[in-house]
């Protein structure tokens, strides 16, 4: 992080005035090490800092605006919707029309009542019958 002045830590002089001011508090205590050891803080984290020293009043107003401004520059991440699901097989509406006109001319066809019952049942046709099906439709013209 390229600072303009690095002698100057407006996050680190916020944490410790406000640990200063609620040493019990375990939110600040673990922004505190994090801000350490990782050398700075997620957006939401500097938000909860940023409410934790606005209800402390000995700090100086300077220093809080002074984050707030940091909060501002840091891009805000938003989680995306997830997709909608899909389903697993699309009916191929051809085979439908097929299906349809063969069981039309002969309604008692077993393999055709086969294709249709599967078709129905959303399961998908293989290569196979689908030229069985083709092959059918053909002899009906």
């Amino acid at each position: 992080m390229n600072r303009i002045k690095p002698d100057v830590d407006i996050v680190s002089d916020l944490l410790r005035a406000v640990l200063a001011a609620k040493p019990e508090s375990s939110f600040i205590q673990s922004l505190l090490y994090q801000y350490q050891e990782r050398g700075g803080l997620s957006k939401k984290q500097l938000e909860g800092l940023y409410h934790k020293a606005r209800k402390i009043s000995t700090i100086p107003e300077n220093k809080i605006i002074t984050l707030e401004a940091i909060i501002k520059k840091k891009p805000t991440r938003y989680k995306s919707a997830p997709p909608q699901p899909s389903p697993l097989y699309t009916k191929d509406e051809n085979a439908g029309l097929m299906l349809n006109a063969v069981l039309t001319k002969y309604p008692h066809h077993k393999r055709v009542l086969f294709l249709k019952a599967k078709y129905d049942n959303n399961e998908p046709l293989s290569g196979v019958e689908l030229s069985e099906l083709q092959k059918f439709n053909k002899m009906l013209q």
